[in-house]
């Protein structure tokens, strides 16, 4: 038995933000955000590019959900219901304490804080409700922005992989930072 459920969802709150579930009215913000080339260079995933693929990007969202397997949250800015980005926990290994964190926000709300502040409000729900003793964070190292956000938020590189994936016909490295619930400062 997992010492979480995210049934019913949990919305979640910060100073600026609010975390709702990701629904299919999101589904021009999950183009925008997953469809854009730009926002997409370091992640080794295909394009969401119609509708029917952002269906079944939201879709794959609310199973993990309903399976405990994972947990996304749309971004929204406190008074605005429109989703600026997503969230949430993947990887979950309850048996280990550990789960990822992965993030992404719609480049006209990058470079406000927004990410830091939502760092910080899902790493106190993998902390405290999840009971969670680690949280990692796997990036392309090319991807400076993140790696700054993540060293901002406490996070320690554990480790540099290379070569260790395949995308696109190249090789890719990647790097895996984490952050221990002692660490963790609110």
């Amino acid at each position: 038995m997992t010492p979480y459920n995210f049934i019913p969802f949990p919305n979640l709150e910060s100073n600026r933000l609010t975390y709702r579930a990701v629904e299919k009215t999101d589904i021009n913000e999950v183009i925008a955000l997953r469809g854009n080339a730009e926002n997409m260079q370091y992640i080794p995933r295909p394009l969401v590019t119609n509708i029917d693929e952002a269906l079944n990007h939201i879709k794959m969202i609310q199973d993990k959900i309903d399976s405990n397997e994972g947990i996304n949250w749309a971004i929204t800015e406190k008074g605005n219901d429109k989703m600026i980005g997503i969230i949430g926990h993947y990887k979950i290994k309850p048996e280990h304490f550990r789960c990822e964190i992965g993030y992404m926000l719609l480049p006209d709300y990058q470079n406000k804080g927004y990410v830091t502040e939502a760092i910080q409000t899902v790493l106190s729900y993998a902390f405290h409700n999840m009971k969670m003793n680690s949280v990692e964070a796997l990036i392309d190292p090319r991807n400076t922005a993140s790696e700054r956000v993540l060293q901002k938020n406490g996070f320690i590189k554990e480790a540099h992989l290379i070569e260790n994936e395949y995308y696109n016909g190249n090789f890719i490295d990647t790097v895996i930072y984490s952050l221990l619930k002692r660490n963790f400062i609110q």
